[in-house]
């Protein structure tokens, strides 16, 4: 089966004409064309009605050539197809369009590591092809230019593994977008489990509101525990774990042990513990945590420890790390 895109962008093209956004305005213009698809030169894109010896799969947004290669494409809008049993040789998804549809892929067994992952729909979702790049190479895709032809041969995908750290650090103040980037990070995974050390909002409705926004944007088939053992979860761990956040673990940690006003030593020895498990973790982690450095001397004393405690458990799982960062308004800077 041979594929050509004629385009790879959005429908409006990358850039859009007419918009003077920061990432169209970056851009010359024709710089990506509208997506277009054609198998063997004869078979358009959407496969409603293929020719005899094509074969269309998922509804028409999947088809299966004469050589009995597999081949998909997810636009903008559209679900995972169920249903469909198989492994997939290439997928063509717009990946600016919920990522985590290419986790579900994954989970399904549609998505493996031999499949060819193509972005398409590439449009100013994104503010740069450099941040593309980035994102791809953290979900485990690629995008091409226009006019890219890909020879699909059964079972023999060029597939593209995820670069993702085993321990990645995140860091920043409040509304950072730090939490975000870390969803990001593992959005294309087909198994996460999210760690939520803070509490529920039982009796606290404006925390209540903010947790259930955090839910709701975490893709569906994540699971959560919500816990402040978080040695346990890590040294338990069967696959990708999200935790956010360290702050509010330190917070419960000084609850439980009466330490804001008593002895803070019981506190020391959860974050030695802690420390002890981040550095053996037997699958990849990204913890999200609050920069306490750059604010005012808390004013009381059960703050200052409050402070130094988080400072210092920063500064030593940063030092178990492979890749930290911080987050300033949604923007990364790599520590």
């Amino acid at each position: 089966m041979n594929v050509l895109l004629t385009g790879t962008a959005g429908s409006a093209g990358w850039p859009e004409p007419g918009c003077r956004c920061a990432s169209c305005s970056a851009l010359p213009p024709g710089h990506r064309r509208p997506f277009g698809l054609v198998v063997d030169g004869a078979v358009p894109f959407p496969f409603a009605d293929p020719p005899a010896g094509y074969q269309a799969l998922a509804g028409g947004l999947g088809l299966a050539g004469p050589d009995g290669s597999r081949l998909l494409c997810l636009p903008r809008g559209h679900a995972v197809p169920s249903g469909e049993p198989g492994r997939y040789d290439v997928v063509l998804i717009d990946l600016l369009d919920r990522p985590e549809r290419l986790g579900e892929l994954r989970r399904a067994g549609q998505v493996d590591e031999g499949t060819t992952v193509v972005a398409v729909g590439l449009d100013h979702r994104v503010r740069s092809e450099e941040e593309l790049a980035r994102r791809l190479r953290l979900w485990g895709a690629l995008a091409v230019p226009d006019g890219t032809e890909l020879d699909v041969v059964p079972g023999r995908g060029a597939g593209t593994a995820r670069r993702t750290a085993r321990r990645a650090l995140l860091l920043g103040g409040s509304r950072s977008g730090k939490s975000a980037e870390a969803e990001l990070r593992l959005a294309a995974e087909p198994h996460v489990t999210y760690v939520a050390t803070g509490p529920g909002g039982a009796g606290d409705g404006e925390w209540a509101a903010r947790v259930r926004a955090h839910r709701e944007r975490r893709p569906a088939h994540w699971s959560t525990a919500e816990t402040t053992d978080l040695v346990t979860a890590i040294r338990t761990a069967t696959g990708p774990l999200l935790i956010d956040g360290l702050g509010t673990w330190v917070a419960a940690v000084f609850d439980e042990h009466g330490a804001w006003e008593g002895d803070r030593a019981p506190v020391a020895g959860r974050c030695d513990e802690l420390v002890a498990a981040w550095r053996q973790a037997p699958e990849p982690i990204v913890a999200v945590s609050d920069e306490v450095g750059m604010g005012v001397v808390p004013a009381t004393s059960s703050g200052r420890a409050f402070r130094d405690a988080l400072g210092r458990l920063n500064e030593r799982l940063a030092a178990e790390s492979e890749y930290v960062a911080l987050v300033v308004a949604g923007r990364l800077i790599e520590l």
